[in-house]
C-alpha cells in the first residue's frame, strides 16, 4: 500500500476512533433488522445509514440517528465490511463485498418493516454505497430517497491531506489495522479506482430514485470538491456553504453538523422542508 493510501486510512481510523467514543452502545431507535421498528405514516420509508470508511454505524451516526429518530423516522443502521469482527471499524474490504452485505441488510430492513422502498443516507464510502448499491448491485427499485454526503463519486486524489491519527496520538493502533489487515476499498474509490469506473461507467442516477449529494468546500480529504457531484437528471448537488457560508465544516464533520442534519431532513421529506437554520460543524 503507498504511503497516501496509508495516511488516507490513518485519518479515517482516526475519526472512527473519535466518533466511536461518543457512544458505548447502539441508540435505542437504531434498531437491527431483525427488530421491530414500525415506519410512520408521514415516513413510510425506514432509513438506512451507511458510516464512511473505517466508521461503524453507532459511531458515525451518534448525532444523525437521534435526530431523525427525533423526527419521526425508522433508522437502521450496520457496520458492513468489517476486516476483523474485534475490531469496531469497517468499510475497509473491497467495496464488492461491503455492497453485497448492504444489499443483503436492506432487503432484511424491508422485510422486518414490510417497506417496499427504503431511503439511505450515506458518509464518505457510505456514500459511495448509496450511489453504487442501487446501480451495480440493481436494487433501485427498493430505494426512494439517496442523500449522499461527500461521496468520492469520481475517485479522489486524497489532495493536501492531514493525518488526524497522527495529531492525536493514534498511529500504532492504525498501522496495526493497516498492517494486519490492509485496505482494499481505499485503491478502489481513487481516482481511476476499479469501483469507481464501475459506478461511473453510464448513468450513475438510476430511474425512480431521487438523490442529493452534499458536500463541503473544506473537505480535505474527498478532492476535488467537486468530484463528488453526479451532474444528472434527477440529482440535486449542494454545497453546505451555499446555505451557510460561514460553517467551516470538514469531511467527517459532516455527519455531526445541525446545518448538515437539516439539509438531510428537507432532502427526505421535501414536501415539509424547513428553513435551514446555519451552524456550525467539526472542522475535521
Amino acid at each position: 500500500m503507498s504511503n497516501r493510501l496509508r495516511r488516507v486510512l490513518t485519518t479515517l481510523l482516526a475519526g472512527a476512533v473519535v466518533t466511536t467514543a461518543l457512544v458505548t452502545t447502539t441508540p435505542a431507535n437504531a434498531a437491527p433488522a431483525a427488530a421491530s421498528c414500525t415506519p410512520s405514516a408521514a415516513h413510510p420509508n425506514p432509513v438506512v445509514l451507511l458510516h464512511g470508511l473505517g466508521g461503524n454505524g453507532p459511531g458515525n451516526y451518534a448525532y444523525l440517528q437521534p435526530y431523525l429518530a427525533a423526527k419521526g423516522y425508522c433508522t437502521f443502521t450496520l457496520t458492513y465490511g468489517q476486516a476483523s469482527p474485534v475490531i469496531p471499524v469497517g468499510g475497509t474490504v473491497s467495496i464488492t463485498e461491503s455492497a453485497a452485505q448492504i444489499d443483503a441488510f436492506i432487503q432484511q430492513v424491508r422485510q422486518s418493516t414490510g417497506a417496499a422502498k427504503v431511503d439511505i443516507v450515506g458518509h464518505s464510502e457510505g456514500a459511495f454505497q448509496s450511489l453504487y448499491g442501487p446501480k451495480v448491485r440493481g436494487y433501485a427499485a427498493h430505494v426512494g430517497k439517496v442523500v449522499a454526503l461527500a461521496p468520492p463519486t469520481h475517485g479522489t486524489t486524497f489532495a493536501g491531506l492531514v493525518s488526524v491519527g497522527d495529531y492525536l496520538g493514534l498511529r500504532p493502533l492504525v498501522d496495526q489495522v493497516l498492517r494486519d489487515f490492509g485496505c482494499p476499498a481505499c485503491d478502489e474509490i481513487i481516482v481511476g479506482g476499479s469501483a469507481v469506473t464501475k459506478l461511473t461507467a453510464g448513468p450513475i442516477a438510476q430511474p425512480g430514485v431521487k438523490y442529493t449529494v452534499i458536500a463541503s468546500r473544506f473537505d480535505a480529504l474527498v478532492t476535488p470538491h467537486e468530484t463528488s457531484f453526479v451532474r444528472e437528471p434527477g440529482v440535486t448537488n449542494k454545497f453546505v456553504q451555499d446555505t451557510c457560508p460561514l460553517d467551516l465544516v470538514g469531511h467527517v464533520g459532516l455527519a455531526f453538523d445541525p446545518t448538515v442534519a437539516q439539509m438531510i431532513s428537507n432532502a427526505l421529506d421535501p414536501a415539509h422542508a424547513k428553513r435551514v437554520i446555519c451552524g456550525f460543524g467539526p472542522p475535521l
